[in-house]
């Protein structure tokens, strides 16, 4: 578990060069935002975040991955990381925050779509 990397994640590299060749100019990881989002726009109050299926719960509450070893850990861990982003979310939007959520998945599919959707709002 020590190799998995929280910031500078592949697919966060490619949504990032996406908006930058669209012109958007943006922050990361910012530490003064709860949620520390990866990528943020203060100017237009934007926090998007990209989000790996397994840790963020997706594969989880498909049923599709639910991991067979040590389950009294994962399963809070998963649990509690998906109550997180819920709480996160919540309290952004209070704060007047725009909050975006894209899977892995979705993001290495297709970076430019992505980035344009985010160029859009």
């Amino acid at each position: 578990m020590r190799n998995i990397k929280s910031k500078n994640t592949k697919p966060e590299i490619l949504l990032r060069k996406a908006l930058h060749a669209l012109g958007v100019r943006y922050r990361i990881h910012g530490k003064d935002i709860i949620g520390k989002p990866d990528i943020y726009i203060k100017k237009y109050k934007l926090a998007v975040f990209a989000d790996s299926e397994f840790w963020h719960g997706k594969l989880y509450k498909e049923g599709t991955s639910i991991p067979q070893i040590n389950k009294e850990y994962w399963i809070p861990k998963l649990e509690r990381n998906i109550s997180r982003d819920i709480e996160v979310n919540k309290q952004l939007k209070q704060d007047g925050w725009k909050v975006l959520r894209f899977w892995e998945k979705d993001i290495r599919k297709n970076p430019n779509k992505i980035a344009e959707k985010i160029y859009l709002f």
